[in-house]
């Protein structure tokens, strides 16, 4: 599973946001192709205006670390 994680230029990218979760691979890729997930190169009015608000930005995806999880019923053999 993937998650898109939004990045804002506040002091050399070091800002982010989750935007969605639970994503497949190809969902995450076609999610971050669209023209609209980035500040650059948006052009709807909304995306623009939040651009001019919180400055430069983009969407990028991460694979979710999945960890199992290990029951203890208080026994140690």
């Amino acid at each position: 599973m993937y998650k898109i994680v939004r990045q804002f230029k506040a002091r050399e990218w070091n800002r982010t946001r989750v935007i969605r979760t639970n994503l497949t691979l190809e969902e995450a890729q076609a999610w971050c192709r669209d023209p609209e997930t980035s500040s650059s190169t948006c052009k709807g009015w909304h995306k623009r205006k939040y651009s001019e608000v919180v400055g430069p930005w983009f969407d990028g995806y991460e694979e979710v670390a999945t960890r199992r999880r290990h029951r203890s019923f208080g026994r140690s053999w």
